[in-house]
């Protein structure tokens, strides 16, 4: 039985909404309300949504860059959010994130080389005298060049900062890794060779990612279990294999549908959602997808649905699975 790493229960995260021009709270932003998963030792998990649907706080909270609202996150057994200084910093050793943006998450007045090494020094890891050997073998494992040490973020092209940042993270020898839309703001060739690098560091450290992604094509390449959320609920969570193949949930059916075909000769049924993600200060009543879902009911809007196990660890939140 494998083994679970990260243990997120029912992780509430709540924003207080500015409104007017005195700037007085109102209602909350409802970014993450109620979300529970698990990442076990070595698996790559897949969180899946539009924009807006929470999966970046997700990302934040669980390695409490955010403080929670409610709920409960484990790593390892251990509760994050009642870490003392020491363990937190420990913590930090141990999980890494990877940001959408590499340029912005990168200081453009250090050399790539000192970006890499700083946290090794920082946290004990390596000797002043020794970083630079330590720097240079993990720049090799993440497909850069020596001579790239002594640059500077500007220099680079897209992948190669994205490679940097990868770099970066590996460098504390991590466990478990944030990646939280890595190959966004790439082009699509650059997306296959980062997609690449991390199955091969994942395959050759034994990592555990959480994969936050808008585009399932991206996701099916690289993860072994898929959560589908939309406006700060997971409505499908299943193992890849098994998502793709028996998608449940309305939501899930129209992501899938809208993945492109390589091959211009077949053809797939589009599902259209009409209307635009409703606001998380103001979600709908009962289901949250309702106001977009072909099957909705008057039911959909007393009742949400519950979260339950369809079988084959495989969970759903519909009325009508």
């Amino acid at each position: 039985m494998s083994e679970a790493l990260l243990e997120v229960q029912n992780l509430k995260k709540y924003y207080s909404a500015s409104k007017g021009m005195f700037k007085k709270f109102g209602d909350s932003v409802k970014a993450v309300d109620g979300v529970s998963f698990t990442i076990e030792k070595g698996e790559v998990f897949g969180l899946v949504g539009e924009s807006g649907s929470g999966k970046s706080t997700i990302g934040k909270t669980i390695l409490r860059l955010h403080e929670k609202t409610d709920g409960d996150v484990k790593f390892k057994g251990k509760d994050v959010f009642s870490l003392s200084k020491k363990e937190l910093r420990q913590l930090r050793v141990q999980t890494q994130l990877v940001f959408q943006d590499p340029f912005s998450s990168l200081n453009p007045r250090l050399r790539v080389g000192d970006a890499i090494g700083e946290a090794m020094v920082e946290h004990g890891l390596v000797s002043k005298k020794e970083v630079r050997e330590r720097v240079l073998e993990v720049m090799e494992k993440c497909g850069l060049s020596p001579f790239h040490i002594d640059r500077y973020p500007h220099e680079f092209s897209g992948g190669q900062r994205q490679r940097i940042v990868i770099a970066r993270a590996m460098a504390l020898n991590p466990e478990f890794i944030v990646m939280d839309e890595p190959v966004a703001a790439l082009d699509v060739s650059i997306q296959a060779q980062i997609i690449n690098l991390f199955s091969d560091l994942q395959r050759e450290n034994g990592l555990s990612y959480l994969f936050i992604s808008h585009d399932l094509s991206v996701v099916e390449h690289l993860c072994t279990k898929i959560a589908i959320m939309y406006l700060g609920n997971i409505v499908e969570l299943a193992p890849k294999e098994e998502l793709f193949d028996h998608p449940l949930h309305p939501y899930t059916k129209a992501l899938l549908s809208a993945i492109p075909i390589p091959d211009p000769t077949a053809k797939r049924e589009r599902i259209i959602l009409t209307g635009d993600i409703p606001s998380p200060i103001n979600p709908p009543s009962g289901c949250k997808f309702r106001t977009r879902c072909p099957m909705a009911t008057d039911l959909c809007a007393e009742k949400a649905p519950d979260y339950r196990d369809a079988g084959g660890g495989h969970f759903v939140a519909c009325h009508y699975v």
